[in-house]
């Protein structure tokens, strides 16, 4: 059997290297985020990034009964303070949009004081309320200004 030629075994290697060009640029890429996107959208949960981080964060020395980031729900299981048992409280935190806004978290709490025995509901200061807000929002602040640097 005779070799093949240098121009058919050239055109062999270009086509075989054409071939495998053509089947890699197929396989794609990974997708790029575009830069004028917010760093607060970059993200693979459903509600903004900083004030899933900061909840967490504020209601970290809580036992976690739900976290859910899709939703952007958290429940807390009943939490006692060693310096005072005779009372326990639950926290929901409420993400309701994928912006940072005041108006985009919800906090809700429930207080229980032990009478007799029993845990027996008793009202939450609606200060400790807004209080626990205020530390997410400016928590979630902080978390937005060192990323962006």
């Amino acid at each position: 059997m005779k070799a093949p030629s240098g121009n058919l075994r050239k055109f062999a290697v270009y086509g075989l290297c054409g071939a495998l060009a053509f089947s890699l640029a197929a396989c794609g890429g990974k997708k790029k985020v575009s830069s004028s996107v917010a760093p607060s959208m970059v993200t693979t949960i459903g509600v903004n990034g900083y004030l899933w981080r900061a909840s967490l964060d504020t209601l970290s020395f809580m036992p976690m009964l739900q976290t859910d980031s899709a939703g952007g729900v958290i429940v807390t299981d009943w939490y006692t303070n060693p310096s005072n048992p005779g009372e326990r409280v639950k926290v929901t935190v409420t993400i309701l949009d994928s912006d940072l806004r005041a108006d985009a978290l919800r906090v809700a709490a429930s207080r229980e004081v032990n009478s007799g025995g029993g845990w027996v509901a008793a009202p939450v200061q609606a200060a400790t309320v807004q209080k626990l807000e205020d530390i997410i929002l400016t928590r979630a602040r902080d978390l937005r200004r060192d990323s962006v640097g």
